[in-house]
């Protein structure tokens, strides 16, 4: 056989062994293996689960919260001119000082407040102020008096003798008592007496409203 017939079939021969070898010993061809031959370690958790296999829900309340606490209840509304009736106690003199109660009686069927001062004015028949307007004690603190039906509330309404101070006065013939923040007012007959109207001495003076009658 001659140089030129025998190489063809070398080449040939050596095609053949390098298409074997490229297939593995089971007879797949290289390459990425198959999934069933793939690694078998254990895959990475992405959640961990409580034991028995129940998924976790959210947390329950354990029972031990307070509870909120209740808004406190609201004031009642505030005693109208037409919910009260003034009155005026008796006089009780001390240390040459006049000392009397302007008194305020819820006379309604409803409970409602007073906060403050009382407007009070001293006038004559007709109803004109017959002395300077009486001071307000503010350095007496002021407080929100309840009222049910038929409950009172007072203040004291004082001033210096006007017989030691020896001002010139004047005889009331009433009281106008008008109730915090409203514009109304209630007449109340004067029976204390003779009153200063100089505004320079023996000048009257009212105190905050507070509960009772003043008795």
């Amino acid at each position: 056989m001659t140089l030129r017939r025998i190489l063809p079939a070398v080449l040939a021969c050596c095609a053949v062994l390098t298409a074997c070898t490229s297939h593995s010993a089971d007879g797949t061809s290289g390459g990425a293996p198959p999934a069933s031959t793939a690694a078998t370690g254990t895959p990475s958790a992405t959640a961990s689960e409580p034991a028995g296999g129940d998924t976790a829900g959210p947390s329950e309340p354990t029972g031990t919260g307070t509870a909120a606490a209740s808004p406190a209840a609201p004031a009642p509304e505030r005693c109208r001119t037409s919910d009260l009736r003034a009155s005026l106690g008796p006089d009780h003199p001390g240390a040459g000082q006049e000392n009397f109660a302007l008194v305020l009686t819820n006379r309604s069927p409803r409970t409602c407040s007073l906060y403050g001062f009382p407007g009070v004015a001293f006038v004559d028949g007709a109803g004109d102020a017959v002395t300077p307007d009486p001071e307000r004690a503010t350095d007496q603190p002021q407080q929100r008096v309840t009222l049910a039906p038929g409950d009172d509330a007072w203040s004291a309404l004082s001033y210096s003798d006007p017989a030691i101070t020896g001002v010139t006065t004047v005889t009331p013939q009433a009281l106008l008592v008008t109730p915090p923040d409203e514009t109304t007012s209630l007449s109340v007959p004067w029976t204390g007496g003779k009153v200063s109207n100089t505004g320079k001495a023996s000048v009257p003076r009212v105190s905050p409203l507070r509960p009772g009658s003043g008795a």
